[in-house]
């Protein structure tokens, strides 16, 4: 039996057997024919998972599939009887492919290595980013209810589900990407997919060295931190870099310490091997059943971690996350979102409320004091680009006052012609403290590093 038997589940000879031809499509203008276009896709779509036998599918290699399916494309569009030219029957093959195996029509926004978020505001209306720039796209969904059947596919290949009961819903993408997903009645006007994606191979240092994110000495600083194991924040708006900076901090991790990350949405994608990954559960349908970011935190504690790291901080678990940077786990990181570094630190204090602990006011801020050591503000600037803004240490308690100083600026000068942000970078000059810390851990950073020095 072939290849193309065993897809479609036929006896011997049943292949060369053809559906009776469908009329042909009249010459219309170009928006009518986007909807022959359409129909005729959704169509052979519908035709083809009727035919495949589901069964064989997961036991054939996959280059070696989309071959056989592309060859009954190509006899089904035959079948049809309608005048396209080759490009368009080869467009139409891969379009069907795609909806198929991957995320039909933003399947080619996924393959742009240049893209890095895809937003769906509704099945007509699709923007990208490149560059840090918004621009639509010729792109669209038939209806909502094809866009829909994308959302499915996403949220149902990691265990979530999304209707009218749990209208919104994060999941993510084989490939690491982040997607939110929300659907009517919340989204008035149909359901809108946002996709923050991930390179199949992720930033390093030397990248963001290169677009001009940080500076050499602020690198090594962050190296040398992590390697000493200080207690870090990662603070930042939404698409500042958090997620993508504390990747690259993270592979300073050595390579023999187990590290524990929790993450509501796993995004993470560290390269050492003695890593455990966990993952928030939303509640079932029932409205049972949902395990919470503090519960990870806590079941980490009894997991023996040498370090902690937090995808995100944003409620009650950052109580238990500064009581394990205190109590033996050092070097742990987390993101949170703020405006600046002193605004992170009164969010953290706002959230360690929310544990419900009624603790006093002064006895957060000591925790805070005491637990983290660096504060790393990014920002995403008006021309796009992305870098660390500020890097600040904690240097503990004056009065009732959380102290910090900052160790490295970046400077805004202005704007050009070009719409280019203008400024530099700057070490204050201030010695932080701990600089002993890295150097008792062996880390020799240059003597010169913390001197106030200027760099475009």
């Amino acid at each position: 039996m072939s290849l193309k038997e065993r897809l479609l589940n036929l006896k011997p000879g049943d292949a060369k057997k053809q559906d009776p031809p469908k009329t042909t499509l009249p010459d219309v203008e170009i928006e009518s024919r986007k909807d022959h276009y359409q129909e005729l896709k959704s169509r052979i779509h519908r035709r083809l998972i009727e035919k495949l036998d589901l069964g064989n599918l997961e036991n054939i290699e996959k280059s070696q599939l989309r071959n056989e399916i592309a060859l009954i494309l190509t006899d089904m569009i035959s079948g049809e009887n309608v005048p396209l030219n080759q490009i368009e029957r080869e467009r139409l093959i891969v379009d069907i492919q795609h909806e198929t195996f991957g995320l039909g029509p933003l399947e080619p926004l996924m393959t742009d290595p240049d893209i890095s978020d895809i937003l769906v505001n509704n099945s007509r209306n699709i923007y990208v980013e490149k560059s840090g720039r918004l621009h639509k796209v010729d792109v669209a969904f038939r209806d909502d209810a094809h866009l829909m059947q994308i959302i499915d596919r996403i949220v149902s290949k990691v265990g979530r589900r999304i209707d009218e009961s749990c209208p919104m819903v994060d999941a993510r993408l084989p490939d690491g990407s982040r997607v939110n997903a929300i659907i009517p009645p919340l989204a008035i006007d149909g359901p809108a997919l946002s996709i923050r994606r991930f390179g199949a191979d992720p930033l390093r240092m030397k990248n963001i060295l290169a677009n001009g994110s940080l500076t050499e000495s602020m690198a090594e600083v962050l190296k040398g931190a992590v390697k000493a194991r200080l207690n870090m924040l990662i603070s930042g708006g939404t698409g500042s870099g958090k997620t993508t900076l504390l990747n690259i901090i993270s592979e300073y991790v050595p390579g023999d310490e187990r590290i524990v990350t929790i993450e509501d949405s796993a995004e993470l994608q560290l390269k050492q091997e003695h890593v455990v990954r966990l993952e928030t559960r939303p509640p079932n349908i029932e409205g049972a059943g949902q395990i919470t970011q503090r519960d990870l935190v806590r079941n980490a504690l009894r997991m023996r971690p040498d370090r902690i790291i937090l995808g995100e901080v944003r409620g009650g678990e950052s109580l238990d996350m500064l009581q394990a940077m205190n109590t033996g786990h050092d070097g742990s990181v987390s993101t949170i979102h703020a405006n600046s570094t002193r605004d992170a630190l009164s969010r953290l204090e706002t959230m360690v409320m929310m544990a419900g602990m009624d603790l006093p006011d002064r006895a957060i801020k000591e925790q805070i004091a005491s637990a983290i050591n660096i504060i790393v503000q990014l920002a995403r600037l008006s021309d796009g680009t992305r870098k660390i803004i500020k890097v600040s240490e904690v240097t503990g308690m004056e009065g009732n006052v959380v102290v910090m100083q900052d160790i490295f600026l970046f400077e805004k000068k202005g704007i050009n012609q070009d719409g280019d942000v203008i400024g530099e970078y700057k070490a204050t000059g201030v010695r932080p403290r701990f600089a002993e810390k890295l150097r008792l851990a062996g880390i020799d950073l240059p003597v010169n590093i913390f001197e106030e020095t200027r760099r475009a």
